[in-house]
């Protein structure tokens, strides 16, 4: 009788997806680390532990792969989130200020997160670079409908379905990544960020004091 090993049982798309992981993971751990400059084929190929002719295989082109790793990683990243943050909401806070408080934490944490960064590399590149604005552009419009969920996810239904929310929502992730650029030259603790009691304080208007002026 022969019997298979457990590197011999997993079959051939268990190990192309295993393969791609590798590759995107290195791809977004280079752009992070070095830069988009930096986050070249050759380094990216070195980091996954793969050799050159599987990274081809499965990004023809370095813009391709660059991008296809931001998304990877922030795809990941916010369908955690999105279970995590399900779990851990406190007792008593479906609506009201503690859902707002807690809601706006949780988003400006995500813009402290390797994917940020990984993306901001790729923003900045595709200024001057048609093609990765290209590519850039179809990758970020499909994971902008992900986000929205998301963000009305940690706002929970009471609040999402608030006429001013599609508003707000915009509004908070547009600022949130502005303010998060600042970090980038500045070495301080993003937790006390006093744009987090504004965003707080603008959500609470719109969201609770908009709805008892339109229910009085």
């Amino acid at each position: 009788m022969v019997v298979q090993t457990k590197a011999e049982r997993v079959s051939r798309p268990e190990r192309r997806a295993d393969s791609r992981a590798l590759i995107l993971d290195a791809a977004v751990r280079a752009l992070v680390e070095n830069g988009y400059s930096g986050a070249t084929t050759v380094v990216i190929q070195r980091l996954a532990g793969v050799s050159r002719g599987r990274l081809l295989h499965y990004f023809p082109s370095r813009d391709a792969l660059l991008v296809a790793a931001a998304q990877h990683l922030a795809i990941e990243r916010v369908a955690e989130m999105e279970r995590w943050f399900d779990a851990a909401v406190p007792d008593g806070a479906a609506s009201g200020s503690a859902r707002i408080d807690y809601a706006i934490s949780l988003l400006w944490s995500t813009f402290r997160q390797p994917y940020f960064w990984a993306a901001m590399e790729l923003w900045t590149a595709a200024r001057t670079d048609p093609g990765l604005r290209t590519g850039l552009a179809d990758a970020e419009r499909r994971l902008g409908r992900a986000i929205e969920h998301v963000i009305a996810t940690m706002f929970g239904p009471v609040h999402s379905s608030h006429p001013a929310f599609p508003d707000l929502r915009d509004l908070l992730f547009s600022s949130m990544r502005g303010v998060a650029l600042t970090y980038s030259i500045g070495e301080r603790s993003a937790d006390t960020d006093p744009h987090l009691r504004l965003w707080n304080d603008l959500a609470v208007r719109m969201l609770l004091e908009q709805s008892d002026t339109h229910s009085s």
